[in-house]
């Protein structure tokens, strides 16, 4: 099995996140990722949808999960309206940002991360926008570099 899904799996155990009879929501059906991680919320007895990119109503889907894993390559694409309140989400994405005014439409003026983007001229950023944090009840962070 591959490792990012295993490790998903040790971080909900070692963080106490229940799976089994939870709604788990993946977005991305990559080989590496998507699907293996998806069978691994069923086998630890969640009920499991997997979503894309072109998934319609992905939002609203979305607001269903208890757990949500987005690993869909999108830089900010899973925003609050996407999270129920205290799931917990899982960010897989590394996606790395040029662009300065997609910077701007992720961190607010004065934000650590915008400081890097300008010093560098790039930052990395995860498929969820930041301001999930203030719905999710547990959040996987982003690395710096």
């Amino acid at each position: 099995m591959a490792c990012t899904p295993s490790g998903i799996i040790e971080l909900l155990d070692r963080e106490k996140i229940p799976i089994s009879g939870r709604h788990a929501v993946v977005i991305g059906r990559s080989d590496i990722v998507g699907k293996p991680m998806a069978l691994l919320l069923l086998h630890r007895d969640a009920t499991v949808t997997i979503c894309h990119s072109r998934t319609p109503n992905l939002a609203e889907v979305c607001r269903g999960a208890d757990i949500l894993v987005a690993a869909v390559g999108r830089a900010g694409l899973v925003t609050k309206t996407f999270v129920k309140p205290g799931a917990a989400v899982i960010d897989v994405g590394m996606n790395k940002v040029t662009d300065p005014s997609v910077a701007q439409s992720l961190f607010p003026e004065g934000h650590p991360r915008l400081g890097v983007f300008r010093s560098k001229g790039s930052v990395l950023v995860g498929d969820v926008h930041p301001e999930v944090a203030e719905v999710a009840g547990a959040l996987t962070p982003v690395p710096e570099a």
